[in-house]
């Protein structure tokens, strides 16, 4: 902290310290290391270095997306109107208007039930290697975090249950979840709603839920109806390829999207992301591309994996954990070398490293890297 002194010795309070203590106490949101950080650090050309560290989609975007947004260019002057996307969702979705509360991304969205429900004195609940802005949501609301120890690296629903305080008011579960992989199967989801508080929120993070085969899908969008304190959040960041657009959204019920809205900024998605995301939803062939290429992807590096003689979690999403022993000493070798996968010790996984299904080339480069890697760490 720093400080300043009169001349007569007197100390100066920084003006950091009139921040509340709960906001100084966060460490910030690390994400992927850009291509275009390693290229500066390392002197790679950009061109030669291949991402694996952010679970976006490696196909691009959808084709419909890119041209609704290069016609959406003709109003970028006007504010955006959000009826648009939020009925297109409501009618694919079978919900009413009402329901939907879009965000700028679905990390967005997040923040906005915390800043509803969360506040001095209130706690939230989430498994220990769960999704990194659980806790940064819950601290900037000034609330307090309850971190349950995983179950082979997922939620314990039990333990989570059972974590429960008077003072909880949000329990935070990721289905399938990141930086794991894990997936909750939907009668075990379902029947934690049963037993949970009636005034506790529960959220239930579904962001790579079109990554899930058909069979291990349910309908949790009907849940709503039954849990009035149920919170489903989506995202287009990941098999539709709009990362950097940022459009997430929630569906709950008619009265806490009322609370959300109160405190959503007005325009918080704008009009090419709005464009964008209206067309990618109906880009069903590109869905269908992106849901078999990962398929194959995800074969293809858990075979490379075993070959290597490396541990990983069994994933349901795009992307794969896996033990890499001196995590941090490989993931440099692999920096080195032009690839970017991402370390995860801050998810206290330490030993691991979580890369993201690419390319049939990238996820080749990627295994013959970390072959490399793994041969000066030893």
């Amino acid at each position: 902290m720093r400080e300043r002194k009169t001349t007569k010795g007197e100390r100066i309070m920084s003006i950091a310290e009139h921040a509340p203590p709960y906001i100084r106490a966060i460490s910030p949101y690390l994400p992927g290391k850009p291509i275009t950080q390693l290229a500066r650090e390392m002197g790679i050309p950009a061109g030669k270095i291949v991402k694996l560290a952010s679970n976006e989609n490696p196909l691009g975007m959808s084709p419909r997306a890119r041209a609704a947004m290069q016609e959406a260019m003709d109003g970028i002057e006007r504010y955006p109107d959000q009826f648009e996307l939020t009925a297109a969702l409501a009618s694919r979705l079978g919900v009413g208007t009402e329901q939907i509360v879009l965000g700028n991304g679905s990390n967005d969205v997040l923040d906005l039930v915390a800043r509803v429900f969360l506040a001095p004195g209130r706690s939230s609940v989430f498994s220990r290697h769960a999704f990194a802005v659980y806790p940064l949501a819950t601290m900037s609301a000034g609330g307090e975090c309850i971190v349950v120890p995983a179950r082979h690296f997922g939620h314990d629903l039990d333990a989570m249950r059972a974590a429960i305080r008077p003072d909880t008011r949000i329990v935070w579960i990721a289905n399938p979840n990141n930086p794991t992989g894990n997936f909750l199967p939907g009668d075990q989801v379902k029947a934690f709603l049963q037993s949970a508080p009636k005034d506790v929120v529960v959220v239930l993070d579904e962001a790579y839920n079109e990554y899930l085969p058909p069979a291990d899908r349910v309908d949790t969008l009907a849940w709503v109806r039954e849990f009035p304190n149920l919170v489903i959040t989506r995202t287009f960041s990941k098999i539709h390829g709009l990362a950097g657009l940022r459009v997430g959204y929630a569906v709950t019920t008619a009265e806490i999207a009322d609370l959300m809205h109160r405190v959503r900024q007005p325009f918080n998605v704008n009009n090419l992301a709005l464009a964008g995301a209206i067309a990618a939803l109906d880009d069903h062939a590109f869905i269908a591309e992106s849901f078999e290429a990962n398929r194959r992807g995800m074969d293809q590096i858990i075979a490379g994996l075993k070959r290597l003689g490396l541990e990983h979690i069994p994933s349901h999403g795009n992307f794969i954990t896996f033990k890499a022993g001196d995590a941090a000493k490989v993931n440099q070798a692999l920096l080195k070398q032009g690839v970017i996968v991402r370390p995860i010790a801050g998810y206290a996984l330490p030993e691991h490293l979580r890369v993201t299904i690419g390319l049939e080339s990238e996820n080749a480069s990627f295994l013959a890297a970390l072959e490399k890697s793994l041969e000066g760490a030893r």
